[in-house]
């Protein structure tokens, strides 16, 4: 069996390019201001908030959760969501190195 495209790049790049594809929605750049601007984890409000419809929503937080920038638990029938600090914290990270190791040096 042949390498899949991935398997030839290292777990950062990988990594790297996984969260930017799911950062590429502007929906789902406004679900995690939203939710990383409340106090509280966030039960109902994102689709009122946001203006997309519920099964929208559930898919653009399923994208979000799939990197782990946000986690859910279910409290009776809702699911409420909140940012995962742990993740977020390794997600800066692993953006920060790669642009401080970025030089700039074309015309």
């Amino acid at each position: 069996m042949g390498l899949t495209k991935t398997q030839i790049f290292d777990y950062k790049q990988n990594r790297l390019a996984s969260v930017f594809k799911v950062l590429a929605h502007p929906a789902r750049i406004a679900i995690l201001q939203y939710i990383s601007n409340e106090e509280s984890c966030i039960c109902k409000n994102i689709v009122e908030e946001i203006g997309l419809s519920q099964p929208t929503i559930s898919q653009h937080l399923k994208e979000l959760k799939s990197i782990g920038l946000i986690k859910g638990e279910i409290e009776g029938k809702k699911v409420c969501y909140c940012i995962d600090l742990d993740k977020w914290k390794q997600m800066q990270t692993l953006l920060n190195t790669f642009f401080d190791k970025t030089k700039f040096n074309c015309c």
